[in-house]
């Protein structure tokens, strides 16, 4: 399977933000989330939540099947760590 081609499973959170940075045709979601990526690797755990979240927000024009999965994986991981306290 490519990576252009998404698989049935959901992708987990960081795998979903590195698509977006390596997938979505817009320039500035990309950015938006190699500087996600960049926030992870520096807070760790700590950011996974609020990372997602600002990504998740960026997503309104990407479409197709890639963004879908992208899409949906971010948003049961945002509904899943809902009762967590972002910092």
């Amino acid at each position: 399977m490519s990576p252009d081609t998404p698989s049935e499973r959901p992708l987990g959170v960081v795998e979903a933000i590195t698509a977006v940075r390596d997938q979505c045709p817009n320039a500035a979601v990309r950015e938006n989330a190699v500087r996600a990526l960049d926030a992870i690797r520096e807070g760790g755990a700590d950011a996974l939540r609020d990372q997602a979240f600002l990504v998740f927000t960026t997503l309104a024009g990407w479409r197709g099947a890639r963004a879908h999965q992208v899409r949906e994986s971010l948003q049961r991981f945002l509904r899943t760590s809902e009762g967590s306290d972002p910092q």
